[in-house]
């Protein structure tokens, strides 16, 4: 069985149901869907020779979000959402048990915990490589990410923590196998993280959960009843991440944090693990997939559980959609072919784009004093009020803004890195070169001046601004623009810094 992980950063934006099918998984859990049970669309929901279980975020549009996507050979016997057992739905095949002791959750905190979309449950019957059969639990899970902004998540994710380990020690307790996929939104290990200096790594709430979850071979610290299935194999792999920042390009250099697991209990990885695998190559994502292959084989139900999609009204043709009700008109048939349509409104709009204005009204330029005797051969006579003639005599890049002029003399000498703008090139000679109204309104508004080079590369910085509490908060600066990367790597951004405006570095 081929059993896959991927935060998606939004379903509809991302794989799609040919996307689904390529990555070949046999259970395919998807985390951080962003869809709503209004928004999911039948595309989404009712992928070809899959059945699929989804569960959403019951306080936020468009957050958060799980689904879980099981090939038709590996049907279910039972689907359920959230992990404490609130959501689960009364009749055959609508819980799937094992909730152990919950007594340490008030009630409020239960129903908070799963409100979320974070889990969904599946429960399946499998043939182990010794042709024993048994049950197989997955569960299909999204953590909460600790913001250190927001104390109140940190201790959001720790009580998250505890609900799954909980459950799926429970589960195991009652027998069967357990595999927890998903984004645990934690690097365990120093090997894990492109930056792990911190001296206060190892401390972090998220990262001692992990050392007592997880079993560790005889010498290493951790002995829990789940395996990491990548490290088991690759104990020693470095850079092997799963989820990069996309506003450095950090992706580009490999520069990132493994974030996304697939953990088996132990008796399931030593008896069936063949294979896992980081798949960075898959794009679509600010993750990307994760594997893991076992030797057992899944057995299907004779039907799906009742949290499938496929039960769903909207999706069970029980309910029809008002698009069937509706007959497409073509332009041109009838007499309504001329309006109504969005083409038409188009081509309605496209036609006015290049509207001249009407007679006798000036455009915005011709409000600017011209200086007369110079640039080129305007002069104070082309002032507004003269029945429009000014139009004609700046499009041929004559008559430009004496403010134009003051702005290039003063915050228009750039600076690029090919060296500064000669003096000699005057407005009326950059309106010859380009279009006459694109270079009559960068006289008029220059925008700003261009960055400053990094001297190691010798290229136009990024300008960013901090954003972290403190002195310096909302103040701008200039970094190296290329992505953040190990100093021995060619390809990443130099230390170059200067604070934007003051050229203090």
């Amino acid at each position: 069985m081929r059993l896959l992980s991927w935060n998606v950063a939004g379903l509809r934006a991302g794989p799609g149901p040919a996307g689904l099918g390529a990555l070949g998984g046999d259970v395919i859990c998807l985390q951080e869907t962003r869809v709503t049970r209004d928004l999911l669309e039948e595309p989404l929901a009712m992928v070809d020779g899959y059945n699929s279980y989804f569960s959403f975020c019951r306080t936020r549009s468009g957050y958060s979000g799980v689904a879980t996507f099981c090939k038709d050979s590996a049907t279910p016997l039972a689907a359920e959402e959230g992990l404490s057992g609130l959501l689960a739905r009364p009749g055959a095949g609508g819980a799937v048990g094992g909730y152990g002791d919950l007594g340490a959750f008030p009630p409020q905190e239960l129903k908070a915990l799963d409100s979320e979309g974070r889990a969904v449950i599946t429960h399946h019957r499998i043939r182990t490589s010794a042709q024993q059969e048994t049950t197989l639990t997955v569960i299909n899970v999204y953590c909460p990410r600790a913001d250190p902004q927001r104390p109140e998540r940190a201790t959001y994710q720790a009580s998250f923590y505890r609900l799954l380990q909980g459950r799926a020690e429970a589960l195991l307790r009652d027998g069967g196998h357990v595999v927890i996929l998903g984004d645990i939104n934690t690097s365990h290990r120093p090997i894990d993280h492109c930056e792990p200096g911190d001296p206060a790594f190892r401390e972090h709430p998220g990262r001692r959960w992990l050392d007592g979850f997880l079993w560790a071979p005889e010498g290493a610290p951790g002995q829990g009843l789940f395996v990491d299935t990548f490290r088991l194999l690759h104990p020693s792999q470095p850079y092997a991440f799963t989820c990069w920042r996309i506003d450095t390009g950090a992706r580009l250099t490999n520069y990132g944090t493994r974030l996304d697991y697939v953990l088996a209990d132990r008796a399931l990885a030593l008896a069936e693990l063949r294979d896992a695998r980081i798949l960075p190559e898959v794009p679509g994502s600010d993750h990307c997939p994760v594997l893991a292959e076992l030797a057992a084989t899944f057995l299907p139900a004779p039907r799906c559980p009742p949290l499938c999609t496929r039960h769903m009204p909207e999706f069970a043709g029980t309910q029809q959609k008002l698009s069937r009700f509706l007959v497409r008109v073509e332009r041109g048939s009838g007499a309504a072919g001329g309006r109504g349509t969005s083409r038409g409104a188009g081509a309605g709009c496209s036609a006015r784009k290049g509207r001249r204005p009407p007679r006798g009204q000036g455009d915005l330029l011709s409000y600017f004093r011209v200086a007369r005797g110079q640039l080129g051969t305007g002069t104070a006579e082309n002032a507004p009020g003269q029945g429009g003639q000014e139009s004609d005599q700046n499009a041929s890049g004559h008559g430009t803004p004496e403010l134009a002029q003051d702005a290039l003399g003063q915050r228009g000498q750039r600076e690029p890195c090919n060296g500064p703008v000669p003096r000699e090139l005057t407005i009326g000679q950059a309106a010859g070169t380009e279009s006459s109204s694109t270079a009559r309104w960068r006289a008029v508004l220059p925008g700003p001046a261009p960055p400053p080079c990094c001297p190691a590369h010798g290229e136009p910085c990024a300008l960013r601004t901090v954003r972290k509490p403190g002195p310096n908060r909302g103040r701008r600066f200039y970094v190296c623009a290329r992505p953040p990367g190990r100093p021995s790597d060619p390809r990443a951004r130099c230390d170059f810094f200067r604070w934007a405006g003051d050229g203090r570095s």
